[in-house]
């Protein structure tokens, strides 16, 4: 299977990235404020997340994020 190399003077590759990853992450975060309603509605109206879970949360983001840099690099 051929690799298609990326051309670093056209910026057309780099506006259909960042389109398609602006698409992704509002799909993703929609999906996550859906179950963060959805979680709400089954205790009542309430949404227990306390600093622990935020953390938690912001460190997994970070961690994929951190991944996703580093796949360039794996090729």
């Amino acid at each position: 299977m051929e690799e298609k190399s990326i051309s670093t003077g056209s910026s057309k590759w780099r506006t259909k990235t960042l389109t398609t990853g602006a698409i992704i992450g509002a799909l993703i975060g929609i999906g996550a404020a859906y179950l963060l309603v959805q979680k709400a509605d089954r205790e009542h109206g309430k949404l227990n997340m306390g600093t622990s879970e935020g953390i938690k949360l912001g460190m997994m983001v970070l961690g994929l994020l951190r991944q996703i840099s580093q796949l360039h690099d794996a090729n």
